[in-house]
């Protein structure tokens, strides 16, 4: 694999991660879904510290993936786990090993901070990132499903409606 280099994403780059969340939307057909800007990005990421980021560089030290983590905790493991949310590498760049090269450095990232696993999920019809998954020895959960509560039916079942 390429010798990566890596950055740690500062306040100086909301319009770049916003950039990629972009991209990742249109890539997924989402484009409607994203309404994240910089002053929200910057903060929930930077001053309350919820999410952190890093990009992959190319030789030129431009940023050409990103992928966006946080920590989530396992009862049963009794420790944090490294949550993936988002990983994006722009198209001109994929199979070139910049998206192995975050997946790694976030693994690193995850036994540094003895971290007792590491998870992402992925879309059903992404066939060619299920199967770059399962190449790394990733094992799919099939016994979960994920639910979701958003916008006002959150925040309906907040108030108790």
């Amino acid at each position: 694999m390429k010798n990566i280099n890596y950055k740690i994403a500062t306040e100086q780059d909301c319009a770049t991660i916003l950039s990629f969340i972009r991209a990742l939307a249109d890539y997924e057909k989402m484009s409607d879904d994203v309404i994240a800007d910089e002053k929200t990005l910057r903060e929930w990421i930077f001053e309350r510290k919820k999410a952190e980021v890093i990009f992959a560089l190319n030789d030129e030290g431009k940023e050409v993936g990103f992928a966006l983590f946080f920590h989530n905790f396992s009862t049963f493991l009794g420790r944090a786990g490294l949550y993936l949310e988002d990983l994006f590498v722009l198209p001109e760049y994929r199979g070139q090993g910049y998206g192995k090269g975050l997946l790694r450095k976030l693994a690193q990232i995850a036994v540094e901070r003895q971290c007792g696993r590491f998870e992402w999920v992925c879309l059903d019809w992404n066939k060619p990132s299920i199967d770059f998954y399962l190449k790394l020895g990733a094992a799919p959960l099939g016994d979960w499903t994920i639910y979701r509560l958003t916008g006002d039916t959150l925040t309906n079942f907040a108030s108790g409606k």
